[in-house]
């Protein structure tokens, strides 16, 4: 696939009964393509993909494909095994999806080697285009610049890095060890930064609720247009900040319910908001929306 644009890392809606609501989840991205994203990655942090069940999975990426059409979607890779990982790989090319992204194990984190040999099964599992993803506060795992251009140099449908590690210095540093690589942000509050240095994409979080801000955002920052980029940024930053907390899923998952496009609901370990917590959320939230710019 063609890795640019803005790709929504979309969140799972749950019914009152905490199963998988399909009828939303195939609303909800149908909404956000025709408010202008790009693309769709599935079964991601932002998915909960560790409280689903491998048959939820697979069904999730079939609604999304059937939902999404030709519009590119991507699934997330990410297990405890190796093992787990090549068979969702396996499963989701079998499901329509055009590309993934391919996370270091949940858990266990260790040396390169090991790590290597993870991703390196996954990416290998299948012909489809993968998206490395870097995110070491969260999973532990740090892929430096040197060890992914090692990486691509192995396997050519290699062609995506999801920088997370919070410093846009890694997006220079990844495009001068691997030119070929598509450099995409991968957290919200970093985007305009992470453009300014050649990131191409962007995975996003925020879209779930607000993806027409998103897109314009996007299309302003890769225009060069540092006046229009900065007052938009300067905007969305209280809500993009939501993105980068440990309890960001509930935080933009109510961001989607404030907008009439979703709910709250999680699946636990996680819980939804309550207290002064959610009352401190909600006074951002609907802060930010009160004031809310008209985009094109």
């Amino acid at each position: 696939m063609e890795w640019h644009g803005v790709i929504s890392a979309i969140t799972t809606p749950f019914t009152e009964d905490n199963q998988v609501d399909h009828a939303s989840l195939a609303r909800h991205a149908a909404w956000q393509i025709e408010n202008g994203i790009d693309g769709v990655v599935a079964l991601g942090s932002l998915g909960e993909s560790a409280t689903l069940e491998p048959e939820e999975k697979v069904a999730i990426l079939k609604t999304l494909a059937r939902a999404l059409g030709k519009t590119p979607l991507v699934a997330g890779i990410a297990a405890l095994s190796t093992r787990d990982g090549v068979r969702l790989a396996k499963a989701a090319e079998d499901a329509g999806c055009a590309g993934l992204l391919v996370l270091p194990p949940y858990v266990y984190s260790t040396d390169w080697r090991e790590m290597k040999a993870h991703v390196a099964t996954i990416i290998g599992a299948t012909k489809l285009g993968c998206m490395l993803y870097n995110n070491p506060p969260a999973y532990k795992t740090d892929f430096l610049p040197a060890q992914i251009a090692e990486l691509a140099a192995d396997h050519a449908n290699l062609e995506a890095v999801k920088e997370s590690s919070g410093d846009a210095r890694r997006v220079t540093a990844v495009r001068a060890a691997c030119p070929r690589l598509a450099a995409f942000a991968g957290l919200d509050d970093m985007v305009v930064e992470a453009v300014r240095v050649g990131a191409v994409g962007w995975i996003a979080g925020l879209v779930n609720a607000l993806p027409r801000e998103t897109a314009a955002l996007f299309r302003l920052a890769t225009a060069g247009d540092t006046e229009g980029s900065d007052a938009l940024y300067r905007w969305f930053l209280p809500l993009l900040r939501l993105d980068v907390v440990p309890k960001f899923v509930q935080l933009i998952k109510l961001v989607q319910q404030e907008v009439g496009m979703g709910n709250e609901r999680v699946r636990g370990p996680r819980l939804m908001l309550a207290g002064a917590e959610r009352d401190e959320a909600l006074g951002t939230i609907r802060a930010a929306l009160a004031a809310r710019p008209k985009v094109s």
